[in-house]
């Protein structure tokens, strides 16, 4: 399969942290991608920079070499103007909705702030607002309310809409779930699943939970210590993983087995 083939990619990605011997390599050469319309669920211990690709890939943590692709165009290194348009395509949804919004908005503005950053008019944008909301089961009277107002799931709700007010190309759902208790957990992750299929979005799962990646994936990546050890179509890689580190994880974690109706093999 090629890069060609993806329309998120990222080819020998380096990321690293500080210079000269403070330099730390987060993410070594890593090559990995999406097809449209799939999820590529991306999985992996605490610490072993799924998130730092997330960022690279936005525009958050520089990348030290590689290329950064969508639909064929290296974005990687992109300023000004130019990573905002990629931001637009690319959104974002991080673990903590309510540290990425604005206390003092409404949610009708800050979902207003998505659709047009330059003049976040809530009156203006009503109808995409409400739409928006509605998608995302929650109601238009929402759109008045301030993030406080909101339990954790309903705030990921808010960030789910906001991130698909800008109808964005692909979307990168990092540890969503997280911070959920499991019955909020499986209602957020429906919703993403019926959104996903309605919508037929492009989408990056990351998750220390390899039950819920495998839940929504088409394909699954696994990251140990910033390199891709192993990647091909979920139901293979749980069924019968090729990778030593693949194996250890699916043999520690109970919860994985279940969610395939069979148990993987270990040895």
């Amino acid at each position: 399969m090629t890069q060609e083939t993806y329309k998120l990619a990222v080819e020998n990605l380096t990321v690293a942290f500080g210079h000269g011997r403070r330099s730390k390599t987060v993410l070594r050469g890593v090559s990995t991608g999406v097809r449209a319309g799939q999820t590529l669920g991306l999985v992996g211990e605490s610490g072993s920079g799924k998130s730092t690709i997330a960022k690279a890939i936005v525009g958050i943590h520089p990348a030290r070499s590689g290329r950064i692709r969508l639909d064929g165009q290296d974005v990687a290194g992109l300023r000004g103007r130019d990573l905002a348009a990629v931001r637009r395509r690319v959104q974002l949804i991080s673990q903590d909705p309510y540290a990425s919004l604005n206390p003092r908005m409404t949610i009708g503005q800050a979902l207003a702030e998505a659709v047009d950053p330059v003049r976040a008019d809530a009156k203006k944008h009503e109808a995409t607002v409400t739409r928006c909301l509605e998608m995302v089961s929650l109601d238009g009277t929402a759109a008045g309310r301030y993030p406080h107002e909101f339990s954790g799931g309903q705030r990921q709700r808010v960030a789910i809409a906001r991130a698909l007010a800008v109808e964005p190309d692909v979307v990168i759902a990092d540890e969503i779930t997280s911070a959920l208790d499991a019955s909020v957990q499986a209602e957020v992750l429906n919703l993403l699943e019926e959104l996903r299929r309605s919508l037929s979005l492009t989408m990056l799962f990351i998750s220390h939970d390899l039950a819920v990646v495998r839940h929504v994936s088409d394909e699954v990546a696994v990251l140990c210590h910033g390199e891709i050890v192993e990647q091909g179509p979920a139901r293979d890689v749980y069924r019968a993983p090729d990778h030593p580190y693949t194996r250890l994880l699916l043999a520690s974690v109970p919860s994985a087995a279940p969610a395939l109706g069979e148990t993987p093999r270990v040895a």
